[in-house]
Parts: structure tokens; sequence; C-alpha cells
């Protein structure tokens, strides 16, 4: 399995990387509530809060960013770029997190970014396949 791919999977386990710290902000709650698990994150505060913001985020820039290895997978664009773009996403999304959990707001936004121009880069990267080879 390639760089990307790979990248691809570590990605999708830090969806769930990020929903742990949710359940836990949940147990303190007063308990799980497996009925309703969506109201009682909606009732969540502080650290809770930000757990379930940065969990929700997960999905979101994880759907960019499968676009874009797919995308460049299917063209068959491969090389350093690509793998080092994937790369770079995944390190970018566990410092998000914790910039998250943390309650690093400008720090957060700076790590986003990052990872969203990767994810276009990889959306984009056949138009400039020469390079890259």
């Amino acid at each position: 399995m390639s760089i990307p791919f790979w990248c691809v999977f570590i990605s999708a386990l830090l969806i769930y990387v990020a929903r742990m710290p949710v359940a836990k902000a949940m147990k303190e709650q007063g308990g799980y509530n497996n009925h309703l698990p969506r109201q009682q994150q909606a009732q969540l505060t502080g650290f809770g809060a930000r757990a379930v913001a940065a969990h929700q985020n997960c999905f979101e820039a994880f759907i960019l960013f499968a676009v874009g290895v797919l995308m460049a997978h299917t063209t068959q664009t491969a090389g350093w770029l690509i793998d080092s773009l994937a790369i770079i996403f995944v390190i970018t999304r566990i410092i998000y997190l914790l910039c998250y959990w943390g309650d690093l707001a400008w720090q957060r936004s700076l790590v986003w970014f990052v990872g969203l121009v990767c994810s276009l880069l990889l959306m984009i990267s056949p138009t400039f396949r020469t390079i890259l080879l």
C-alpha cells in the first residue's frame, strides 16, 4: 500500500481517536447517554464542546483529503510531493486535535489551513504531474 493510502487510513482512524475525549466528557457529565448522545453532546461546554467540534471537523477534513489522494492515484500522479502532502496532512491533523483540545485558537486555525492546502494541492496535483516524477 502506498504512503498516501496509509495516510488516508491513519486519517480515518483519527476520526475515532478524536471521539474518545468526547465520550470521556459525556461520561464526566453524569454518564454517557447512549439513548440520546447527540443531545448530550450539544450540552457539553468547555473541553467537551471543543472535543465535539474537533471530532466533527475530522469528518469534514477527511473527505477533501481522501478525494485528493484518490484523484492523485487515479491519474497515476505519484512521487515525493504527493507522499509529502499526505504525510504533512496527517501531521497537521494530529496537531489540530491537540490545539483544539488545548484551546489554542490561532494555532489551530493555522494548522487547519496547512492541512486544507495539502488536500487542495492533492486534488490539483494531476495538473503539475511532470514535476512530481
